[in-house]
């Protein structure tokens, strides 16, 4: 099914310590795409270093690369707010993932928001996997197989060298602005080449149990179940 037909069109990104994928994601999804699919609302799942990472990049008034994205290509108005940055850890935010109990957090953390976004019949989500500890990814996008429905997405961003992770670069710009590369080497950010990789992923929604699709679970649980 359509993506674009849904009234809730909603981006979800699993972020670590470069925030810069979830404007990266969304200039390729809402701008260089062809039609443009302009999300409706922005969900993170983060560690706590990563949500912090997020409010002072993204979401402050300065330098705010998410709102500056939004004014640039006049995106109109997207919910994302403080709100909708998910740390991982339900008893305390843990700071990265360093323990086995760190990634079951993480799993379950990502297994839950995916089960949620996904409950709502009129919304259509797309999952971002760039960002975050490879596990992340991982569970991020075995979460949206198990909860995954027609209309919903899997994604990474490519971005070209030497924009890629660099800490001055959000999206290309509209206008020409000049970057220092590590080794002082000035290059223009509105030369960057951003793509989008959609990944094909198996749909096993069909096969959990109800319980599992209606109430609050762990990734383990849903697993074992599926």
């Amino acid at each position: 099914m359509d993506p674009h037909a849904y009234p809730r069109r909603i981006l979800l990104a699993v972020t670590g310590l470069t925030p810069q994928v979830v404007t990266e994601t969304l200039y390729c999804l809402a701008v260089a795409q062809e039609p443009p699919w302009v999300p409706t609302e922005v969900h993170l799942v983060t560690t706590a270093e990563g949500a912090e990472r997020a409010r002072l990049t993204l979401l402050s008034e300065e330098p705010g690369w998410f709102h500056r994205l939004c004014a640039d290509y006049r995106l109109g108005p997207i919910r994302f707010d403080e709100e909708r940055v998910h740390t991982i850890g339900a008893h305390g935010p843990v700071g990265d993932l360093r323990t086995v109990e760190d990634n079951e957090r993480a799993a379950d953390t990502i297994t839950e928001w995916v089960r949620r976004l996904t409950a709502d019949p009129e919304s259509a989500l797309h999952v971002s996997l760039a960002g975050g500890r490879k596990t992340m990814g991982f569970y991020a996008g075995y979460a949206l197989s198990l909860f995954g429905r027609p209309q919903d997405r899997l994604s990474h961003v490519l971005v070209s060298a030497p924009y890629e992770s660099h800490p001055e670069f959000y999206y290309p710009p509209p206008a020409s602005r000049v970057i220092y590369t590590p080794e002082g080497r000035p290059v223009d950010a509105a030369g960057a080449e951003v793509a989008l990789a959609e990944i094909p992923f198996v749909r096993l929604r069909h096969g959990l149990p109800e319980p599992l699709l209606e109430g609050r679970t762990t990734f383990s649980t849903t697993v074992a179940a599926a």
